[in-house]
C-alpha cells in the first residue's frame, strides 16, 4: 500500500524544485539589480563630467555638442541594459521551464507509482481506475509539453526582439 512515507517523499522532492526556482529567481534579482547598480553609478559618473566639461566651455555650439553626446551615450547605455535585462529573463524563463518540465516528469512518475502501489494494495482491485489515471497523466505531461514548447517560442521570439540593434541616430 502506499505509505505515508512515500507521499512524505513526494512531497520532499517538491519542496526541493519549489527551494531550487526560488533560487533562481532570487539569483536573477541579484543580477538585475547588480547592473542597474553599475548602470545607476556609471550615468551618474558621466553626468558629473558632462556636468564639468559643459562648466568650462564658452561656446554654446560646443555646449550643445556635448549634450548631444551626452544624451547619445546614456540612450546607447540604456539599451544596452534593457537587452541585458531581457537576456536574463529570456535565460531564466528557459532554466524555470526546464526545471518544471523535469519536476512534472519525476513527480508524476512518482506519483504513478505511489497510486500504483496504493490500487494493488486494495482489495478488488480495479484495473480500470489505474489505467485512466495514468493515461491522465500522460495527457496532462503532453499538454504541459505543448505549452512549454509553445512559450519557449514565444519568449524566444520576444528575446529576438530586444536584441535587435537600436537605429543609430541619424548625425
Amino acid at each position: 500500500m502506499a505509505t505515508t512515507n512515500e507521499f512524505s517523499e513526494i512531497q520532499r522532492k517538491n519542496m526541493e524544485a519549489a527551494m531550487r526556482l526560488a533560487q533562481l529567481s532570487i539569483e536573477n534579482s541579484q543580477r538585475i539589480m547588480e547592473l542597474q547598480s553599475h548602470l545607476a553609478r556609471d550615468l551618474f559618473q558621466n553626468s558629473v563630467e558632462q556636468t564639468k566639461l559643459q562648466a568650462t566651455s564658452k561656446d554654446p555650439q560646443d555646449i550643445v555638442r556635448l549634450r548631444a553626446q551626452y544624451a547619445q551615450e546614456t540612450t546607447q547605455k540604456m539599451i544596452a541594459a534593457a537587452q541585458q535585462v531581457a537576456e536574463i529573463g529570456n535565460s531564466a524563463r528557459v532554466e524555470f521551464s526546464r526545471l518544471l518540465t523535469e519536476q512534472l516528469a519525476a513527480g508524476s512518475q512518482d506519483m504513478v507509482d505511489a497510486f500504483q502501489s496504493f490500487f494493488k494494495a486494495l482489495p478488488g482491485q480495479n484495473a480500470g481506475v489505474l489505467e485512466t489515471m495514468q493515461q491522465a497523466m500522460a495527457n496532462a505531461n503532453t499538454a504541459f509539453d505543448q505549452m512549454r514548447k509553445a512559450a519557449t517560442t514565444a519568449f524566444g521570439s520576444a528575446g529576438d526582439t530586444t536584441r535587435k540593434p537600436a537605429a543609430k541616430p541619424k548625425k
